[in-house]
């Protein structure tokens, strides 16, 4: 990993075999958020002096105003950011409330939705299968 690059995590909340996803907009060429749209798990940067376990708490519940009970490290993922580190979180119940980003600095939102994703499951027996990033392109 280049040093310059900030570390990220993800986490990968599993409700009823679907994944809890965040819809968000990138940059379009105006720099305001009005890009295309794609969904991802929710996550972030780890803060200067923040452990990663600390980072994916935060993170779920700015972004999805729930509260991590338990998190337990599940793998690395490249994401256009670079690699992040992803966590299995087990969540209190409630449903999620969509969340604002502190460091967005415009005033153009790039989270706008959350959603349960339904998860394919390797076999009959088998795990499910956990994306870590889904094209928005279709409603």
């Amino acid at each position: 990993m280049n040093p310059a690059e900030r570390r990220r995590v993800a986490a990968v909340i599993v409700r009823g075999g679907s994944v809890l996803m965040v819809r968000e907009r990138g940059r379009g060429p105006s720099g305001r958020h009005d890009g295309a749209e794609y969904w991802t798990l929710p996550g972030g940067g780890v803060e200067p002096g923040e452990d990663p376990e600390a980072a994916v708490r935060r993170e779920v519940a700015e972004e999805t105003g729930l509260r991590a009970l338990s998190v337990r490290y599940a793998y690395e993922a490249p994401y256009p950011s670079g690699w992040t580190t992803c966590f299995r979180v087990e969540v209190a119940a409630g449903e999620p409330v969509l969340g604002v980003d502190p460091e967005l600095g415009c005033d153009c939102p790039r989270m706008v939705g959350l959603t349960w994703v339904p998860l394919p499951r390797t076999g009959a027996d088998g795990p499910y299968m956990v994306p870590t990033l889904l094209s928005a392109a279709a409603p």
